[in-house]
């Protein structure tokens, strides 16, 4: 297995370099020049193991140039009990045929942890079997969650230097803290004077910078990321979507080839893709749903076929999601209409703005997927409900994905799994607000989280309630103009 450029025209390269390398040379996505498949023989082998054998076995397809015993061992590492309380992935009912796969379990209580826990490892080995002396330099661009896990995950590792970018008011109080006190010898943090596209932009055009790539590999630095642009965060996060369906299973909801639908709450596409790879590999899926919330670019896309960036940019309660330019969009557009096509789509984006799919074009993808979007008072009308009917506390992106996922099994009857991608504690005041609390913010930017508790009678996770002993060290705002000239 190579991997290839979605825009064509590079020659495929293996997976260690593709996850060293991080994005191709012409600015294209890597995905691999073959998918391999989820035979009845592999599922069951993988339906006995635990999460970790799980990653390791689904891993192991992907990534055949990485030693398999040393990718178990790293799977057992990142997903221990200790890093991933309650479990990495477990799956609850959340109502009649709606379930939930909990991301959020995590040192970060976010998804991103799933992916960015065995990510830094999958790095390390990457760096070793291709022979690299030089310093991996990470960039990252968050609107949240991305950001915190990235940093965590590669505190203190050898041969890695790591810089992330947030928008300085397109994030939580939580996640700003989270972001502002890491720790680590080897880590920076970034607000910017924009948004998450902004951020993103500027992370792009630095990969993008000839001279500036050539001036950091003079200083011992070459650059790569820990965005889910790159395949080795991409990758780990197929493994929940095979393991969700085979709990199912376990549990009596399914049988072994009933189809299912995924209702992801999603932004930059990155999490739904993973599942749609899981898909092209045989995983029995019916439908994805693309929940968005009111900056609906992709929503309007799935429906429409046209990919239209301009428009105003809303800051709602699940800004994890507030984005308007969705990278891994390129990734589903190589599999739908090949490369070339991609390409000339990608250029006219970022010439214009847009571009617009064929009908036929459209219908493709229309086969597999579904958008909805979700407002602002529907999102906190969904935590309300989903409270009171159930007594579970989802937060405002999960909401997002419930409500969408509620009136799909309302309307075709089948089984449908809410990808839940954070803890309610992330993002305590909308969540207190959607519960009719007001306010009272007595106790510092952690108040919410202690309101929160007392109101539900629910435990503030361990690495949230910690951060009240956390210094802050990162602090201040540049342009997103200043952003290159930041790393050195």
């Amino acid at each position: 297995m190579k991997y290839i450029s979605t825009r064509g025209g590079v020659q495929g390269v293996s997976s260690a370099a593709a996850i060293k390398k991080g994005i191709a040379d012409n600015g294209g996505l890597f995905v691999p020049d073959r998918i391999p498949l989820l035979t009845e023989e592999l599922f069951s082998r993988i339906a006995g193991l635990d999460y970790a054998g799980r990653a390791a076995e689904i891993l192991s397809l992907f990534l055949p140039d990485y030693d398999k015993d040393e990718l178990l061992a790293d799977c057992r590492a990142a997903y221990k009990e200790s890093s991933f309380s309650g479990g990495a992935a477990p799956v609850s009912k959340l109502g009649e045929g709606r379930y939930m796969l909990e991301l959020f379990h995590g040192p970060t209580c976010a998804f991103k942890d799933m992916a960015l826990q065995i990510m830094p490892r999958l790095l390390s080995r990457a760096l070793t079997s291709t022979g690299e002396d030089h310093t991996a330099y990470i960039l990252v661009a968050t609107s949240g969650d991305t950001g915190k896990a990235a940093l965590e995950g590669y505190r203190d590792i050898d041969g890695v230097r790591i810089k992330v970018f947030y928008p300085v008011d397109g994030v939580s109080d939580i996640q700003k803290l989270q972001m502002s006190t890491q720790e680590g010898g080897n880590v920076s943090v970034q607000a910017i004077n924009g948004n998450f596209d902004d951020a993103q932009n500027g992370v792009k055009k630095i990969f993008g910078d000839a001279a500036l790539n050539r001036e950091l590999y003079g200083k011992g630095y070459i650059l790569t990321s820990a965005n889910s642009i790159n395949w080795g965060r991409l990758a780990p996060q197929i493994v929940y979507y095979i393991s969700a369906y085979a709990d199912l299973c376990a549990q009596g909801v399914i049988k072994a080839g009933d189809r299912i639908a995924y209702c992801v709450p999603t932004g930059n596409f990155g999490n739904i893709f993973a599942g749609y790879i899981a898909y092209r590999m045989g995983l029995p899926v019916s439908k994805f749903i693309c929940a968005s919330n009111e900056n609906n670019v992709l929503t309007d896309f799935l429906q429409t076929g046209v990919y239209d960036r301009n428009r105003v940019f809303r800051q709602t309660v699940s800004p994890s999601m507030d984005i308007l330019i969705s990278s891994n969009l390129e990734r589903l557009l190589y599999f739908t209409v090949g490369a070339g096509k991609t390409a000339a789509y990608m250029r006219q984006l970022a010439s214009t703005g847009r571009y617009e799919i064929s009908r036929e074009e459209l219908l493709k993808i229309g086969a597999i997927f579904e958008g909805g979007c979700t407002s602002e008072a529907q999102t906190l009308s969904e935590i309300k409900d989903t409270y009171e009917q159930t007594g579970v506390l989802i937060d405002t992106h999960t909401a997002v994905a419930a409500r969408q996922a509620r009136e799909y099994a309302e309307r075709t009857g089948q089984t449908v799994v809410t990808v839940s991608t954070a803890s309610p504690y992330k993002f305590a005041p909308a969540v207190l607000e959607a519960l009719g609390h007001k306010v009272r913010g007595d106790r510092g930017v952690l108040s919410p989280l202690y309101e929160l508790s007392e109101l539900t009678g629910t435990k503030i996770p361990a690495p949230l309630a910690s951060l009240s002993t956390k210094k802050v060290r990162f602090s201040g705002s540049i342009d997103p103009s200043e952003m290159a000239s930041s790393l050195v």
